[in-house]
């Protein structure tokens, strides 16, 4: 017996646009560092106010690896807190790419936006009080984003309450769980808003300024917070900080300068002969895609060095020396 032909589906051809948009998202440039947890590649920033523009960040780089607890250093203006914003999707660049756990920053529709604040990152703000409801239990405040999240968190009530005790419990604010903000100090209400962020297991972290109103004891157990969030529940951490503590504490401080990463600080635990473990640390400049670096001022200052400095190529590094012909 002659079997019966199969019905196939035949594809339509791709229309012109189609065949444009494939064209374009195959020509765009990939974004280095494979599969780290946040790449920046020739980031820009610019805002504009009353007709003047003001270039927040001029052209960063910088990658995050997965895992990571990184500080981000800089004066007041430097760009750091622009980049954090960034990249915690509550602004948009200018041009460059931007990527946060495989997700592009740039090519995100508003409702994309929403879902990769509620999944991807957990942000929390320098100030306490922006951070939890008032007139929600500490509880409540971390079961909210949970719920705001919907369906797709695919947790019941059960699940919800579990993953609620588990973050007071891991950050050691069980006996907060009851309590409204204005029952809690500052350094409390910063640890019940960690446990927020985390609410919906974002892969990363960010915070700004999170000890900036807070004492140094106080501080300190804010960043112990951290380490534990890090350590225990495997977020990349990205902290923007003054605080020296905070940045002397963690394995790698990248200092921003002029909307362009400028130096690296680098820390590793070493064990003598003796047993005995200490910290080595390393100071680096950062050098971009076109050879720019930004050398230390005060490695400048110490020297004299400004406008113009000589350079040589030796066998094994690049010299940098003060102009050593005067009067040009």
């Amino acid at each position: 017996m002659n079997s019966l032909p199969q019905s196939r589906t035949v594809e339509p051809a791709p229309s012109l646009q189609e065949l444009q948009e494939r064209a374009l998202a195959a020509a765009r440039p990939k974004a280095p560092g494979g599969d780290a947890a946040i790449v920046c590649d020739r980031l820009v920033r610019i805002f504009s106010t009353e007709g003047i523009e003001v270039q927040a960040l001029q052209g960063l780089e910088l990658t995050i690896q997965q895992g990571d607890l990184v500080a981000l250093v800089g004066a007041s203006g430097s760009g750091k807190s622009t980049l954090l914003t960034i990249l915690a999707g509550l602004d948009v660049p200018t041009a460059g790419t931007a990527t946060v756990a495989g997700r592009d920053l740039l090519e995100m529709s508003a409702r994309d936006r929403l879902r990769y604040r509620r999944e991807v990152v957990g942000f929390i703000w320098q100030q306490t009080a922006r951070n939890l409801l008032p007139f929600l239990t500490a509880a409540e405040n971390i079961a909210l984003p949970m719920q705001l999240r919907g369906r797709k968190a695919g947790l019941g009530s059960r699940q919800k309450a579990a993953r609620v005790a588990e973050l007071l419990e891991a950050l050691e604010i069980g006996d907060l769980a009851h309590r409204r903000p204005r029952e809690m100090s500052g350094g409390q209400q910063q640890r019940v808003a960690i446990a927020v962020a985390m609410a919906n297991n974002p892969p990363v972290l960010l915070a700004d300024e999170p000890t900036g109103e807070l004492d140094s004891e106080t501080g300190a157990a804010i960043f112990e917070a951290f380490r534990t969030v890090n350590r225990e529940l495997g977020a990349t951490v990205v902290i923007v900080t003054h605080d020296p503590m905070v940045a002397g504490e963690v394995r790698r401080t990248v200092a921003i300068r002029d909307g362009r990463t400028s130096s690296e600080v680098l820390r590793r635990t070493v064990t003598d002969e003796h047993g005995e473990e200490s910290v080595n640390e390393r100071e680096y400049v950062m050098l971009d895609r076109t050879g720019r670096v930004q050398l230390p001022v005060k490695f400048l200052e110490a020297l004299g060095m400004e406008h113009r400095v000589a350079v040589d190529l030796a066998a094994d590094h690049i010299e940098v020396r003060p102009d050593d012909i005067p009067g040009h």
